[in-house]
């Protein structure tokens, strides 16, 4: 192509070649050498795999953390989980029976400072030290059902328990008139015991009379040794009860 020339004071046209840009540094030429992690931010090399390896390692531990106290939350608040060990509450709960115990109203009766009082019936978990009736040492937990409560008077005699109160002066029998026993699976209550209960005290009876370590033995609980009540039998799953 031949030159042209133009007047002097023309604008010269622009150029129609596309430009062309070189660099002695590849990090220009390589647009592949930077990338980025999941966080947006550029990382190069094994330096930054090696960060987002340690973030996620952290991560990883701060979740550990949260459900770890999560979990000690729950049992130490709401529920927990048990293992029945022993025949006393047979039939209605048989040894190795997986249990999930109820600890909300302890744990609002704690909260608000009053006292927590199960109803009659309820089976209960409480921590009991007193054991040396039954021959056994040291503080255990304790799975019983609820048959006194506080300021009533107990008394075990020919084989039957009589609970007297205000409203009931002339006394009742639990065992006969509550719902816990319609089928007439317990057992006649042994002994002979005469307990008037304090306003911060229940009596606790195992469900297998003849077989049982109860208040008959190391006499009334107090309130405050309650952890919770018996809400559900998971285990075995073919037998799963709500209580």
């Amino acid at each position: 192509m031949q030159p042209t020339l133009t007047p002097p004071g023309t604008p010269t046209p622009p150029s129609t070649e596309t430009p062309q840009v070189t660099s002695s540094d590849p990090q220009l030429l390589d647009p592949t050498h930077i990338t980025l992690d999941d966080s947006g931010e550029g990382t190069q090399g094994d330096g930054g795999q090696q960060h987002s390896g340690w973030r996620d390692f952290l991560g990883f531990v701060g979740i550990l953390a949260i459900a770890g106290m999560l979990a000690l939350f729950l049992i130490t608040f709401v529920f927990r989980s048990y293992a029945v060990d022993g025949p006393s509450m047979e039939s209605t709960l048989q040894h190795q029976d997986k249990l999930i115990i109820w600890k909300i109203p302890r744990t609002l009766a704690k909260i608000t400072g009053k006292q927590y009082v199960p109803n009659r019936g309820d089976v209960i978990i409480f921590s009991e030290s007193n054991l040396g009736a039954c021959g056994q040492e040291g503080e255990r937990e304790i799975i019983k059902r609820v048959i006194g409560l506080p300021g009533e008077r107990v008394i075990v005699s020919n084989n039957v328990i009589t609970v007297y109160n205000a409203e009931q002066p002339g006394g009742f029998q639990p065992d006969k008139t509550l719902p816990y026993n319609k089928d007439n699976r317990i057992p006649e209550t042994t002994g002979d015991t005469d307990i008037t209960l304090h306003d911060n005290q229940i009596f606790v009876s195992g469900d297998n009379r003849p077989n049982s370590c109860d208040s008959r033995a190391f006499g009334p609980i107090q309130t405050n040794q309650i952890i919770g009540k018996l809400v559900l039998r998971l285990l075995p799953a073919n037998n799963i009860t709500v209580f």
